[in-house]
């Protein structure tokens, strides 16, 4: 707005505009707030790193889909001894109409799921069971990389010594075996679909020179399609 103070303004929202001095949860909001009025039968409960990276739990409403009357509470830390101690502030009457919870894979959130909401059916999150599939994917990558950097390094000190030109493998598409397995990361993220032309070849050289990989390609990227597939009745 042209020709306001812009501190003035400030202030005057947070002291007078925004009733944030009278507000009821003022006193602890920076430990814990609860809106149980948003509890509804299908909720989410996800770590998220807010300020300065602090970590917070966070219980929301999927009638809400992200927009007004989401949050249903907001709990400083990941102890679900802490956690637990202050979703028990809201009604029992209130968490036992929980049907449905969608959570992660970490044992804390289980336990506060089971002990807050013990008729809520658990739910996996898709993306963190995608995101274990993948990383599992990387890991195999990364060790097969790191040998052939052992196996490279070993042959060029072995050259050096006998005074001869190192014979380093190169295959058809000029990659080294060491540059094959490091310029592989990105595809394997991807499905076959959305590979370009130089992915499909390298990822062709990849597959025969490991099988293991590939298995484990195929395994990620079968989990991607079924959380993909629409179902319609």
């Amino acid at each position: 707005m042209y020709g306001v103070d812009g501190r003035k303004f400030q202030r005057q929202y947070k002291n007078s505009i925004s009733n944030f001095k009278n507000w009821e949860q003022k006193s602890h909001a920076e430990e814990w707030m609860l809106y149980p009025q948003n509890l509804s039968e299908r909720l989410s409960l996800d770590e998220v790193a807010l300020s300065d990276g602090e970590l917070y739990t966070v219980l929301t409403s999927k009638n809400a889909k992200g927009k007004k009357g989401s949050i249903v509470a907001i709990i400083k830390g990941t102890k679900s001894e802490t956690v637990i101690e202050n979703l028990f502030k809201i009604s029992r009457k209130l968490r036992m109409k929980v049907k449905e919870i969608t959570l992660d894979m970490a044992g804390s959130m289980k336990l506060i799921t089971k002990k807050c909401f013990p008729n809520a059916v658990q739910v996996v999150d898709r993306f963190h069971v995608q995101k274990l599939a993948t990383e599992a994917l990387q890991d195999i990558r990364i060790r097969h990389r790191w040998e052939a950097i052992e196996k490279e390094n070993t042959l060029l000190a072995e050259a050096k010594e006998r005074k001869l030109k190192p014979e380093i493998e190169i295959f058809e598409n000029g990659d080294t075996r060491k540059q094959l397995l490091a310029r592989s990361r990105y595809l394997l993220y991807k499905t076959r679909e959305k590979w370009t032309s130089s992915q499909k070849q390298r990822a062709e050289i990849l597959f025969s020179q490991y099988p293991d990989i590939e298995k484990a390609y195929n395994l990620s990227d079968g989990l991607r399609k079924i959380y993909n597939q629409n179902f319609t009745t």
